[in-house]
């Protein structure tokens, strides 16, 4: 069996659903690529952690000082205990990004940014955790 918490977005800058999309996102993959069942709590296998940094920033300048790209950038702080075989447990930090042009406005492309940079962090976190399996 498998569990999760919710993951709130305690980071200084907030996607407002962000949260409930990287939660989301975890549940489901999972949910395909394993035969686990997932249990309200207490999951042989339980996630629990934070979105602890959400964050734009210039990613790449002109030659005349302009930014050209800009860079989104998602940090995830996740706790994952394994009961089967608990030295497999572990406290991790993972971060994934993407640029986007310097033209677009984040609110623009915020939805789309965000499934993409969760997509990536959902995939190493099921590696990480998977991967002893």
């Amino acid at each position: 069996t498998f569990s999760f918490f919710f993951f709130p977005n305690n980071a200084t800058m907030v996607s407002p659903f962000l949260s409930s999309t990287l939660t989301d996102a975890l549940v489901d993959i999972f949910s395909r690529r394993t035969r686990l069942m997932q249990v309200d709590e207490g999951g042989d296998f339980a996630f629990e952690g934070e979105i602890i940094n959400y964050t734009s920033t210039t990613a790449s300048v002109s030659s005349d000082d302009y930014a050209i790209l800009n860079r989104l950038t998602i940090t995830v702080k996740v706790k994952f205990t394994n009961s089967v075989v608990p030295e497999n447990s572990f406290n991790r930090v993972f971060t994934a990004f993407t640029d986007y042009d310097s033209t677009q406005l984040l609110t623009d492309v915020q939805t789309e940014l965000d499934a993409e940079i969760v997509s990536q962090i959902v995939t190493d976190i099921f590696q990480a955790a998977a991967s002893n399996w």
